[in-house]
């Protein structure tokens, strides 16, 4: 068979399925299935790991950074890696706090 009669196919199941679970979760009378929070809980338990380990890990990893820089001596590829490594953690804890802010947010709206 053609290529282009595959991809029809499953956009055609993908839709088909994507309706039905909209349906049934829309028109369902019985709240969220078991498996949708255990889903749930699973998520914001992994949110909260996530935050938890966050912290000390960019922590140390501006401290590695400092360290780098100080004790480079003069070299100049060890300070801009030094440079990077601070920039790049400090970029990626914000990150995760701005995700953190937005799902919260999300959260708050939906419910």
């Amino acid at each position: 068979m053609n290529k282009k009669i595959y991809y029809t196919i499953f956009i055609a199941i993908f839709a088909l399925i994507f309706l039905l679970s909209l349906s049934s979760s829309v028109f369902s009378a019985w709240g969220d299935p078991q498996i949708v929070t255990k889903i749930n809980s699973a998520f914001e338990s992994i949110e909260s790991w996530i935050l938890k380990l966050s912290t000390p890990a960019a922590a140390v990893a501006v401290g590695s950074g400092v360290f780098m820089k100080k004790f480079s001596f003069g070299d100049e590829e060890k300070i801009r890696t030094g440079k990077r490594i601070i920039k790049g953690s400090l970029f990626s804890y914000a990150f995760i706090l701005a995700i953190d802010l937005i799902l919260s947010a999300i959260k708050s709206l939906v419910s």
